[in-house]
C-alpha cells in the first residue's frame, strides 16, 4: 500500500506544473507566473507530506493552495487526525497560513454522510442552475457532512449573498461556506 502510494506521490510531483492552473478555485486576482508554480509545488509537497504521516488517511484530504494559503477540505474520522493534517501543513515551507475546513466524519458514519453530500450537492446546484441572476455564474458546490462550501465567481456582491441564500433554502444544509470572488 506504502508502496502505492509513493509511486502515485512520485507521479503528482511530475504532473504538478501541468495542473497547477487548475489548483485555483476561484477568479481572484492572478499571482505572479512563479507563485503559481510555487503554490503548486506547496501543494505537492503537503500532499507527499499527508501520505507519509502515519496519523492522517491522505485519500481522504483534498489540498489547494492559492498565494501561500493552504486550504485542507474532506472529512477524516477524528479531531485527532484533522489536527494532524493541519499540523502537517504549517510544516510546510512556504506555507503563509493553512485554512482547515476538513470535516469529522466517524468510519462507521462515512457512507450515509457521504450519501447525504452526494444528496445535497445535487440539490444545490439545481437549485442555482434554476436561479436566473446565478445560473451562469460559475459556481462549483462541495459538501462535507452537510457543510456546503460554494466556490468560483458571481458577478457581483449581491449575487454572492443571494447564493447563499438560495442554499440555506435545501434541505439538510448545516453551514455554509461563501468562498465566491467577485468579479466587480
Amino acid at each position: 500500500m506504502r508502496l502505492a502510494l509513493c509511486g502515485l506521490t512520485v507521479l503528482a510531483l511530475a504532473l504538478a506544473p501541468a495542473v497547477s492552473t487548475a489548483q485555483s478555485t476561484t477568479d481572484a486576482p492572478k499571482p505572479a507566473a512563479g507563485s503559481v508554480m510555487k503554490d503548486s509545488w506547496i501543494t505537492t509537497k503537503a500532499k507527499s507530506s499527508l501520505v507519509f504521516d502515519k496519523r492522517v488517511a491522505a485519500r481522504r484530504v483534498k489540498v489547494e493552495t492559492y498565494a501561500g494559503v493552504i486550504t485542507l477540505r474532506g472529512k477524516v474520522s477524528s479531531v485527532e487526525e484533522r489536527n494532524a493534517a493541519e499540523e502537517v501543513a504549517r510544516d510546510i515551507s512556504g506555507v503563509t497560513a493553512v485554512t482547515n475546513a476538513l470535516q469529522v466524519v466517524p468510519d462507521d458514519q462515512r457512507k450515509v454522510v457521504e450519501a447525504k453530500d452526494e444528496g445535497i450537492e445535487k440539490a444545490v446546484k439545481g437549485r442555482l442552475e434554476k436561479d436566473a441572476s446565478l445560473k451562469d455564474a460559475g459556481i462549483s458546490v462541495r459538501s462535507d457532512n452537510s457543510v456546503v462550501t460554494l466556490m468560483g465567481t458571481a458577478p457581483d456582491r449581491k449575487s454572492k449573498a443571494h447564493a447563499s441564500d438560495v442554499v440555506r433554502s435545501v434541505p439538510g444544509v448545516r453551514a455554509i461556506r461563501n468562498e465566491l470572488a467577485q468579479k466587480d
